[in-house]
C-alpha cells in the first residue's frame, strides 16, 4: 500500500503540489506565530528601573479594599494618595530616607513652532536610587540649577546651557549644571530637594535605608503603605504594568494569527483534497474493476495524504523556525510589540505545528477517502464531464447545521448581549462559521451564481459567453474548487477589515455627536493636567461658555462579589449641556448634582432615582442618586459626576462654546493667548475630532493586515494549484474545441474567462458572507444606541478580487498553453 501511494504521488504530483504548499505555508505560519506566542509566556520579568539601587521603597499601596460577605475585595485606585509627611518623619528614625517627588518638567522649545521636550522632574537626592550618575558637571546646589538626562532622542543639552523649564509652579529660566546618561524609561530634570518640594509638596515615594522588617513593623498592618524590596520595587516605577499590557496585546494578535492560519489551511487543504479525489474517479473505477476493495482505495488515499502531510509539516516546521525572528522583528518595527520583545528557546510550538499539519492532512483525507471508497467500477467507463450528485446527504446535513450555528449564535447575541458581538474574539471567529457553511454549499450555489454572472456575456455576440456559462454549470466540482479559496479570501478580508472600520466609524460618530463645543483644550502631553496658569487665564472669557472637566474613576460593588471600576468625568452640570450632547436614554442631565451620578446601561442598577454606593478615585465612599442613564454605545460612554466627587482629580480638559452673539475669532485669540507657554493644545472641534476618524496606520489595522497577508498566502497557493490541476486534465476538451475550428487565442480566452467566472462566483459568495457579518455588527451597534454607517472596504475587496482573477488567469493559461502544443487529433484520441 505504501509503495502504491508513493507511485501515485510521483505520477500525479501536480494533484498534490497545492496541498503540499498550502500545508507548508500553514504549518510554517503556525510554527512562527507559536514561537512568538511562547515568547510572551516565557518573557523574562522586567526588573525595577526608577528604584533599582534603593534598598526599601515605601509608597501608598493604591488599593481600594471593600469587605463583602465572601471576603475582602480589592481594586486599584485611580488616584493613590501620597506618603504622609508624619509617616516619613517616623521612618527617618530607622535610617536615612530620601523623598521622591514626580511632576511635569518640560524643557520649552527655544523657538516658536518647535515641540517642547516633555520631561519629568525629581529631587536630585533620589537620582542615586536608579542609579543616575553624573556624566558632566555637578549636582544642583541652588534654586534655578538643574541636572538633565541625555542621550534619549530629545534636544541635546549640555552643561552650561540656559533653558526654560515649565513645571506646575510656572515656567522659569534655569541653568543646566550637570548631565546624567539616560536610562531609557524616562527623560528627567533634577532639581534641588528644596525646590522640588516647593514645586510638588506631596511625597510620592520614600526610599528608606533600613531593614524591610523594621520598616514594616514601624508602619503596622493598616497603614495603607506598600513596603517594596527586590523585584517588587518595579511597582513603584512609572506605569509598571505597561510591559504586561504590551504582552497581552502581542498574545492576542499572535493567537488570532495562528487561529486564522489554521482555519485557512484546513479549509483549502480539504477543498483541494476533495477536488483531487473527484478528478480521479475513473482511476479509482479502474482499480475497482481490477479487483481493489473499497477499503484498499480508502487506505491508498489516506496513505498518500499522510505522506504529503508529514513531508509538508516537516518543511513547514523548518520554515517557521527560520521565519519566527522575521515575524518578531516586523512586529517590533511596526510598534505591535515592545522593543525588548525577543524569542525564547522552547520547542513545543514546533512540535505543535508539525502534528497540527499532519492532523489537518489526515482529517481532510478521511473525508475524501470515504468518497473515494464509494467509487463504482463503472466509473472507469465514464466519458461525460458533467458532474452529477455533487452534494451527498451527509454534506447537506453538515452545511445546514453549520449555517444554522453561524446565523443562530449572532441572533442569540443580538437578543441577549449585543456588546459581545463587538469584541475581537467574536468578530474574528464568527465569519469562520459562516464561511464553512457557505463553502459546504458551494457545489449547489455554483450553478445559480454562475448563471447570474454569465447572463450578460452569454447574450453577447460569439460563443465564448455561452461556453463559459455551460462549462461553469457542467463542471460544478471544478468551479466550486476554484471558488472556495476566493470565498475564504474575500469573506475574511471584508469581514475583518470591514468590522474594524465600522467600529472605528461608530466610535468617531459617537465622538462627533457628543462633542458640540467650538473649541477643545487639552494638555499637549496625554495623561497630564492642564497648567494652573492656563486655568487662571481662561476662567472667564467674554462671549464664551467655558466647561472644565476632570478624568477620574468610580468603583461599584456588583452583587456583593466583584468590584467593577468605570472611567468617569467630573463636569460642571450647569455648563455641560452647552458643550456636549450625550445619548441619554432615561432621566435628565440637568438633575446631576453633588448627590447624583450619571451612569450607562451597562451598570446593574439603571433606574433613575435609585441610589448606588460608589467609591471615588481616591477611595472615598459615596451614596449617589442616579440622575440619568446613557446608552451603552461602543463602550466609551462613561460615567459623569460633579467636581466634588472627582476624587482629587485635576482639570485635564476644557470645552469652550462661543455664546450666541459672541465673536469666534476673539474667543480663539483669547484661548491662544492664554495657552502660550503653558504646554496646552487649543483645537477647533474639527481638529479635535480628526484623530478619532478611521485611519490606515493604527496598530489594529496594521496587525490585521499582517494576519491576513500571511494567512491568505495559503488560499493563493490553493487557487493556483486547483486551476493548474483542473486545466491540465482538460486536454481533450481543449482539443475538441480546436478541431471544431477554434483558434489558440480563442481557446485561451475561453480558459481565462472560465477561470475569472469561477473567481467571480467565489467573490460573490464571499461578499454575501461578509455582508451578513457586517449587518450583524450594524444591528449590534443599533441596539447599543449608535447610528453609524457600515464601512465596506471596497479598495481592499477590489484589490483581493483583482489579484485572485490575475492569479487564476495565469494559472489557467500556462497549463492550457502546454496542452495546446500537442496536436489536437492526438489529444482528442487520448485516454486517461
Amino acid at each position: 500500500m505504501l509503495m502504491l501511494a508513493l507511485r501515485g504521488i510521483r505520477l500525479r504530483w501536480v494533484t498534490f503540489v497545492g496541498s503540499f504548499l498550502a500545508l507548508v505555508l500553514g504549518v510554517g505560519l503556525i510554527a512562527a506565530t507559536g514561537l512568538a506566542l511562547a515568547a510572551t509566556f516565557d518573557a523574562p520579568e522586567r526588573g525595577p528601573e526608577r528604584f533599582a539601587a534603593a534598598p526599601v521603597v515605601v509608597r501608598a499601596d493604591g488599593l481600594l479594599r471593600v469587605d463583602t460577605p465572601t471576603g475582602t475585595r480589592t481594586a486599584p485606585l485611580d488616584r493613590p494618595g501620597p506618603v504622609p509627611a508624619g509617616l516619613a518623619a517616623q521612618l527617618a528614625a530607622l535610617g536615612r530616607t530620601v523623598e521622591d517627588r514626580s511632576f511635569p518638567a518640560d524643557v520649552m522649545a527655544p523657538h516658536p513652532g518647535q515641540d517642547d521636550d516633555a520631561r519629568v522632574g525629581h529631587p536630585w537626592s533620589v537620582a542615586a536610587a536608579a542609579p543616575y550618575r553624573l556624566a558632566t558637571g555637578r549636582a544642583p546646589a541652588a534654586p534655578g540649577e538643574v541636572v538633565v538626562t541625555t542621550g534619549t532622542g530629545g534636544p541635546r543639552l549640555r552643561t552650561g546651557d540656559r533653558v526654560r523649564v515649565r513645571t506646575p509652579a510656572g515656567s522659569e529660566a534655569r541653568t543646566v549644571v550637570g548631565t546624567v546618561a539616560g536610562r531609557g524609561f524616562e527623560d528627567a530634570v533634577f532639581f534641588t530637594d528644596d525646590e522640588a518640594a516647593r514645586i510638588s509638596p506631596d511625597i510620592d515615594a520614600l526610599v528608606v535605608h533600613a531593614a524591610a522588617t523594621a520598616v514594616r513593623d514601624a508602619l503596622g498592618p493598616d497603614s495603607g503603605m506598600d513596603v517594596l524590596t527586590g523585584h517588587d520595587r518595579r511597582h513603584a516605577d512609572p506605569d509598571p504594568d505597561r510591559d504586561a499590557r504590551a504582552l497581552v496585546s502581542v498574545n492576542a494578535l499572535l493567537g488570532t494569527a495562528a487561529g486564522i492560519t489554521l482555519f485557512v489551511s484546513a479549509a483549502v487543504v480539504a477543498s483541494t483534497s476533495s477536488y483531487a479525489v473527484a478528478q480521479r474517479r475513473r482511476e479509482f473505477g479502474l482499480l475497482r474493476t481490477a479487483g481493489a476493495t473499497p477499503g484498499q482505495i480508502r487506505r491508498t488515499v489516506l496513505a498518500e495524504s499522510v505522506l504529503i502531510g508529514v513531508a509538508a509539516s516537516a518543511a513547514g516546521t523548518l520554515l517557521g523556525a527560520g521565519g519566527a525572528p522575521l515575524v518578531v522583528r516586523r512586529m517590533t518595527e511596526a510598534g505591535l510589540a515592545p522593543s525588548w520583545f525577543a524569542l525564547g528557546d522552547p520547542s513545543w510550538p514546533l512540535h505543535t505545528a508539525f502534528w497540527t499539519g499532519v492532523s489537518v492532512a489526515t482529517a481532510a483525507a478521511l473525508v475524501s477517502c470515504h468518497r473515494a471508497g464509494r467509487t463504482a467500477p463503472t466509473e472507469a467507463l465514464r466519458e461525460a464531464a458533467v458532474d452529477s450528485r455533487v452534494m451527498p446527504v451527509s454534506r447537506w446535513a453538515a452545511a445546514v447545521l453549520v449555517l444554522l450555528l453561524g446565523l443562530g449564535l449572532p441572533a442569540l447575541a443580538l437578543a441577549t448581549d449585543p456588546g459581545d458581538l463587538l469584541g475581537r474574539k467574536s468578530y474574528v471567529t464568527r465569519p469562520m462559521i459562516l464561511i464553512v457553511g457557505c463553502a459546504l454549499l458551494t457545489p449547489v450555489l455554483v450553478r445559480p451564481v454562475g448563471r447570474l454572472l454569465t447572463w450578460l456575456p452569454a447574450r453577447l455576440p460569439g460563443a465564448t459567453g455561452v461556453l463559459v456559462r455551460e462549462n461553469t454549470a457542467a463542471g460544478v466540482r471544478r468551479t466550486a474548487a476554484v471558488a472556495a479559496p476566493v470565498l475564504i479570501t474575500v469573506a475574511l478580508a471584508a469581514s475583518l477589515t470591514g468590522t474594524v472600520a465600522t467600529l472605528e466609524e461608530a466610535r468617531a460618530t459617537e465622538e462627533r455627536t457628543a462633542t458640540t463645543a467650538d473649541f477643545v483644550v487639552t494638555p499637549r502631553q496625554e495623561g497630564r493636567p492642564l497648567a494652573p496658569a492656563f486655568l487662571e487665564r481662561v476662567r472667564d472669557i467674554d462671549g464664551a461658555v467655558v466647561s472644565a472637566s476632570r478624568s477620574t474613576a468610580v468603583t461599584v460593588l456588583e452583587e456583593n462579589t466583584a468590584l467593577v471600576s468605570s472611567e468617569a468625568r467630573a463636569v460642571d452640570p450647569a455648563r455641560l449641556a452647552a458643550v456636549a450632547k450625550l445619548p441619554v436614554t432615561a432621566g435628565r442631565l440637568a438633575d446631576l448634582d453633588d448627590d447624583a451620578i450619571v451612569v450607562n446601561e451597562e451598570w446593574l442598577t439603571t433606574r433613575v432615582g435609585d441610589r448606588v454606593t460608589v467609591w471615588l478615585g481616591d477611595g472615598s465612599e459615596r451614596s449617589l442618586r442616579i440622575a440619568a442613564v446613557l446608552a451603552t454605545g461602543t463602550g466609551d460612554n462613561g460615567v459623569y459626576v460633579t467636581p466634588r466627587n472627582a476624587g482629587g482629580a485635576d482639570v485635564d480638559r476644557i470645552d469652550v462654546e462661543v455664546a450666541p452673539g459672541g465673536d469666534r475669532r476673539a474667543v480663539a485669540a483669547a484661548l491662544d493667548t492664554a495657552a502660550a507657554d503653558t504646554g496646552t493644545r487649543v483645537a477647533t472641534r474639527a481638529a479635535w475630532l480628526a484623530p478619532t476618524a478611521p485611519g490606515p496606520d493604527d496598530h489594529t489595522r496594521t496587525g490585521l493586515r499582517m494576519i491576513l497577508g500571511i494567512a491568505l498566502l495559503s488560499t493563493a497557493t490553493a487557487l493556483a494549484n486547483t486551476l493548474v490541476m483542473a486545466t491540465s486534465g482538460r486536454g481533450r476538451d481543449l482539443a475538441v474545441l480546436r478541431l471544431a475550428g477554434a483558434t489558440v487565442p480563442q481557446v485561451l480566452r475561453l480558459v481565462v474567462a472560465e477561470a475569472v467566472a469561477a473567481v467571480g462566483v467565489g467573490a460573490v459568495l464571499g461578499g454575501v458572507v461578509a455582508a451578513v457579518n457586517l449587518l450583524v455588527v450594524r444591528g449590534a451597534l443599533a441596539l447599543l444606541g449608535v447610528t453609524s454607517a457600515v464601512v465596506v472596504p471596497w479598495a481592499m475587496l477590489g484589490l483581493v478580487v483583482a489579484a485572485a482573477a490575475l492569479l487564476a488567469a495565469g494559472s489557467a493559461v500556462l497549463p492550457a498553453l502546454s496542452a495546446l502544443r500537442t496536436r489536437p487529433v492526438e489529444l482528442a484520441g487520448s485516454r486517461e
